[in-house]
């Protein structure tokens, strides 16, 4: 993200929409789109169903992980075996 964390996709996801919700999103934060952000290029917005935005890279969510605490750390990367660090070409 613009803070230098990492991102990552959910495998439960769908491209354009999130499975998140709840306990999920509490421990995944979404990566919140503003109502003025835009798509550009990849970068893409997702309605949630609670009315919020959030970005989505090729039409996949995007989410940070609470357990990461400075930029670099990928410590959700393969937690559960559904979530993976965000790479280029995705």
């Amino acid at each position: 993200d613009a803070n230098g964390m990492p991102l990552y996709p959910f495998d439960k996801d769908e491209a354009g929409k999130s499975n998140c919700y709840d306990q999920c999103a509490s421990n995944w934060p979404p990566l919140a789109a503003d109502a003025s952000a835009a798509a550009e290029g990849d970068f893409t917005i997702v309605d949630r169903t609670d009315g919020t935005k959030m970005w989505a890279y090729k039409g996949m969510p995007l989410y940070l992980w609470v357990k990461d605490t400075k930029a670099g750390d990928t410590t959700g990367d393969g937690v559960g075996g559904v979530w993976h660090t965000a790479v280029e070409g995705m």
